[in-house]
Order: structure tokens, then sequence, then C-alpha cells
């Protein structure tokens, strides 16, 4: 029985690898490669006259890491990057699970209306959609300024969203998380959807509420989409790039709120150091892939242990 159990995983195996082997190629093609080159760059000093072939390369070895290692910015900016993607993330979390809870409990019209207006906000682009939100926001003529001080805050009005580093941070959060917690809804009600009615019908006969059931029996239940959609929006939220730029003017007043992103395009391109914008980049990459595989390894764990 033994052998035959081994001999049937080896032949799933076998049959599993065969159905990945063609995304692997392309995963390969488009993201193996680049990446090579991107670390090759980094090793060199690689600038506009080394781009244009006006001057030979020079192999630094390490040194523009040592550079980026070595620089107060650097790490500064990593900071602000972490807790903007970190207040991003779990904020695109909370809004689209609470959300698809709502969908899941009411009838189909209104459900329908949450999808399409969802759908509108993940179907704006990213650089239509920062527009957008710096108008509502515009110190002079914005929607909210306007609102607030037509209901009691007088000390609202003229008031600058973008000035101060916390609030433009703040400002700019609140629209990646409009714009990303779309996929965390669909993602999260297609979840719960396949939670049997019947599991959901002895917790309300128990008298659990709806929060205790959300977190007893729904969350456990998608716990494994919930770690995709997690992944995916640390991905997404920790390589900002086109709200920080738009909203902030390319990182607002002195770089004040510049992140990796921001931080990478300046130096490799406004300031021609191609080698140092490429060695941030593998510092991010790695930084990524690090702190997914350590999620992904704890929501392993915990798993193991229920």
């Amino acid at each position: 029985m033994a052998a035959v159990r081994s001999a049937t995983v080896r032949r799933d195996g076998r049959a599993a690898l065969l159905y990945l082997l063609p995304a692997g190629i392309l995963l390969g093609a488009l993201l193996v490669y680049p990446i090579y080159q991107l670390v090759v760059i980094s090793l060199y000093d690689y600038g506009q006259p080394q781009a244009a072939g006006a001057a030979p390369l020079v192999f630094l070895g390490l040194d523009n890491y040592v550079t980026l290692l070595a620089d107060v910015q650097f790490w500064t900016v990593l900071g602000k990057t972490v807790g903007f993607a970190a207040a991003c993330v779990i904020g695109s979390l909370v809004v689209g699970t609470a959300l698809a809870v709502l969908a899941s409990r009411v009838r189909a019209f209104p459900r329908t209306l949450l999808f399409l207006a969802a759908l509108g906000a993940w179907a704006t682009p990213a650089i239509a959609g920062s527009y957008v939100w710096l108008f509502l926001f515009d110190t002079d003529f914005g929607l909210v300024n306007e609102v607030l001080s037509g209901i009691g805050f007088t000390g609202m009005e003229h008031h600058s969203w973008t000035f101060g580093t916390f609030g433009t941070f703040g400002l700019v959060a609140a629209e990646v998380i409009w714009c990303s917690f779309p996929f965390v809804m669909v993602t999260m009600y297609a979840g719960i959807s396949g939670v049997p009615k019947e599991t959901l019908e002895a917790a309300a006969l128990d008298g659990a509420s709806v929060w205790r059931t959300t977190r007893s029996v729904i969350l456990p239940a998608v716990r494994p989409l919930l770690t995709i959609a997690t992944v995916q929006s640390i991905i997404w939220d920790f390589k900002v790039f086109t709200q920080i730029y738009v909203m902030t003017n390319g990182g607002g007043i002195a770089g004040r709120n510049l992140i990796l992103n921001v931080y990478a395009y300046q130096q490799a391109f406004a300031g021609q150091e191609y080698g140092l914008g490429s060695a941030i980049g593998v510092v991010m990459t790695l930084l990524l892939l690090s702190i997914t595989g350590l999620y992904v390894r704890s929501q392993r764990r915990s798993a193991a242990w229920l």
C-alpha cells in the first residue's frame, strides 16, 4: 500500500511539473533575465556616458551597495517605505475583508452596486486616480475642505493636505487603499462564498455575533486566500511609484515623502547613476522576497497548530 501511494505521489508530482513548465519558462524569460541584468548593472560604474557608449564600463564589485548602505538617506527612506507599505497593506486588507463580509450578507442588488463601485476603483488608472484625489483635497478648490468647513470645521478652510510629511503619506495611502481594496474584496468574497452555509447557520444558532462569526469561522476558512491577498498587497504596496510621484510632485518638499521606488528613480535617471539605482532595485527585491517568505512561513506554522 505504501509503495502504491508513493508511486502515485511521484506520478502526480511529475504531472504537476509538466503543467507548470510552460508558466515556468514564461516567468523565466520575463523575470530571470531582467533581474540578472539588474544585478550585473549594480556591480558597475554605469552612468549616462557608459549607457551611450562614450566611456568604458568600470567594474566596482559591491561598491555601489557599500555606498548605498552607508547613506543615511537610504535608511530614512527605507523606514518610511516600510511604514507606508504596512499602512497600505493593513488598510487594504481591513477594508477589503470588511466589504467582502458585507457583500456576503446583503441582497443581490446592493451587492451588485458594491461590486460595480469597487470595479470602478480597481479599473481607474493610477495617474488618473491620483489627480482626482489631489483635486478632491485641493487647498483652495477641494470638495473635502469645503465640506469640512461647511459643517463647522472652520480650521480646515484652505488646509493643505500635502504639506506635512504624515498628512501627505496619509493622503497617498488612502488613495492606494482605495484602488487596492477591490482585489482583496473579490478574493475574500470568493472564499467566504465557499464557506458551508451549515457552519454559518450553526454559529448563528449558538448566538455568535457577526464579529465572532467572522473571526472564529470565516477567517480560518479563508486563510489560504487571505495569505495570497496579503502577499500580493505587500508586493504591490511596497513598490508603489505612481501615486507617490504624482501626488507629492516627485517625493515631496526636500524629499520628505520619498519611498524606495521614487528614490531609485531619482538616483538612476535624475542623477544618472544607473548602477546605484540598480543596487536599490536589487535590495528592494531581496527585501520583498524576505518579507513575503517570512509571512508565508508564519502562516504555514500557524495553520499547522490549528
